[in-house]
């Protein structure tokens, strides 16, 4: 299918919920539809009906963007090219994402991880616009962190998967995890599952003085530590369910950084004003959204501060 429209639609495929865009940016959003991320093809089933329904009733679309939990390859050539790999979401492992898209709706699809496209989305859009050097950190159903480097996310043998770091623990603290892969990671100790697991309540419903938070603070201290150490990004964004309704987290988390580091980095960025360092996402709740539509952007070939994100357009 070949247009000249500007629209553009993107899915953010989430541990517990998937949402679907449309739009072309913060400023022009045109519809916005949840729906509960289950069972896989009953899953995508329903995404691939909205975006059906909005085809018909605005049109059709430059690209389509995926941002999803992960892990995805994102190896170009690779015969599996576009799937969720080893995930820990049951029943998602080995899915094909992008050609299955790319087939049902005939346009170039982009994919990426949630929280890469989140960050993506931040530079597109948000306050990241001047950096070429920063870190999203989502904290939500997992722990994950968009590594931008040089203006395009960190890409090896696979993308970053920093949120499995696994941690200096905290003295005394012999929660096990609940990760499982690696039991006791970041996502493991850090995550709102792992909270539930650990005091048997949601995050959203725990007081701001509960103990619990100090170990989950101490956690993703020692995240932004490692952060801080192996690429020097110029902020830190966190965002996600658990910190959004949990802000006074981010006043513990800077103090577990700072003590951390032990003075060991000295950088105005650090040395002067943590608060300006380690912030909330300038997007809010969008982040995750806009973060499919900026990976859209970058497959529909929109012009960007950034170099090209990975794209199947022409796998």
């Amino acid at each position: 299918m070949t247009t000249s429209t500007n629209l553009l639609a993107g899915v953010e495929l989430g541990g517990t919920k998937c949402v679907c865009i449309l739009g072309t940016g913060p400023g022009d959003i045109r519809a916005q539809e949840r729906v509960a991320t289950g069972e896989r093809e009953q899953t995508l089933r329903q995404i691939e009906t909205i975006l059906e329904r909005w085809r018909q009733q605005h049109g059709p679309v430059r690209a389509l963007g995926l941002a999803s939990f992960g892990p995805i390859d994102l190896k170009l050539g690779s015969p599996t090219y576009g799937f969720v790999t080893s995930t820990t979401k049951v029943g998602w492992s080995q899915t094909e994402m992008a050609g299955r898209f790319r087939r049902k709706f005939g346009v170039p699809v982009g994919i990426h991880t949630d929280v890469n496209g989140a960050a993506l989305a931040e530079g597109r859009w948000g306050s990241a616009k001047d950096l070429n050097d920063y870190a999203y950190i989502t904290v939500g159903t997992g722990v994950g962190v968009g590594t931008i480097v040089g203006g395009r996310p960190v890409f090896g043998i696979s993308h970053s998967e920093l949120g499995h770091l696994r941690p200096v623990r905290m003295a005394g603290d012999r929660f096990e995890g609940c990760c499982t892969f690696h039991g006791d990671c970041v996502e493991g100790i850090a995550s709102g599952p792992a909270i539930e697991a650990r005091v048997g309540m949601p995050p959203d419903r725990l007081a701001a003085d509960h103990p619990v938070w100090e170990s989950v603070a101490h956690a993703l201290g020692q995240l932004l530590h490692a952060l801080v150490l192996a690429t020097g990004p110029r902020r830190i964004y966190i965002g996600g369910g658990v910190v959004n309704a949990q802000q006074h987290l981010f006043v513990r988390v800077r103090k577990a950084l700072e003590r951390s580091l032990a003075g060991y980095i000295v950088a105005p960025e650090i040395s002067r004003d943590l608060a300006s360092y380690v912030v909330p996402p300038s997007l809010g709740d969008l982040a995750g959204p806009l973060g499919a539509l900026a990976i859209a952007a970058d497959a529909g070939g929109a012009v960007r501060p950034f170099a090209k994100a990975v794209s199947d357009k022409n796998a």
